[in-house]
């Protein structure tokens, strides 16, 4: 037979220990808190375009290209024919992407330089809703392929759009830029990689 004191202890400790359940969440919530503000801060303060990720496939060959073309569009297909010996940029877009949406002006602005060839990856989009976002917005890319499964996309290793990357005229990764473009990953990033590229000898 338990005691009074025993009874009372028992409460406290269970009382103790649904306390201590009930802070869990407020200790995870804190703790992701600091994280996104560390993340701010540093994005703020120094400047850090988090948008900018290192990808393996920087500095190997592009994978293949044999997408069919957005009917409708009357723009080519892309395949590697479509950026073989230029500049280009590989952009990863769907009509559903609010980030898409405001990357595109600055994607229409990179098209006025005629240095640098934008083709694009219609991601797990139908065509109906892309040929709609395009005559919103304009076009500017010079070939546009679909990817209604997302299996080129795969490929290429992306896992968030809008994605971009820079592929130099003998195929290689240059460049990859994950989610919209800002001013810093443009001055800091694509820019740069666009100079380096245009002054590197052709053999």
């Amino acid at each position: 037979m338990s005691t009074g004191t025993e009874d009372r202890g028992n409460a406290k400790s269970g009382g103790t220990g649904r306390y201590l359940l009930a802070l869990i969440p407020l200790i995870v919530f804190a703790c992701i808190a600091i994280a996104v503000g560390k993340v701010m801060y540093d994005q703020e303060v120094h400047g850090t375009d988090i948008s900018a990720i290192p990808s393996a496939l920087i500095g190997t060959k592009a994978p293949a290209l044999a997408l069919p073309p957005l009917d409708g569009s009357n723009l080519p297909a892309l395949t590697d024919d479509a950026i073989k010996g230029k500049l280009t940029l590989v952009n990863v877009f769907a009509s559903w992407c609010i980030p898409c949406r405001q990357e595109h002006p600055v994607l229409k602005d990179l098209a006025k330089d005629g240095r640098l060839n934008i083709v694009a990856i219609n991601y797990k989009d139908t065509g109906e809703n892309a040929l709609r976002f395009l005559g919103e917005l304009g076009n500017p890319y010079n070939a546009i392929g679909v990817d209604p499964k997302g299996a080129a996309a795969i490929d290429w290793g992306v896992y968030g759009i809008p994605e971009s990357y820079l592929v130099a005229p003998d195929g290689t990764i240059l460049f990859k830029q994950v989610g919209p473009f800002t001013p810093t990953s443009l001055k800091e990033g694509l820019y740069p990689a666009i100079e380096k590229a245009l002054a590197k000898p052709t053999s």
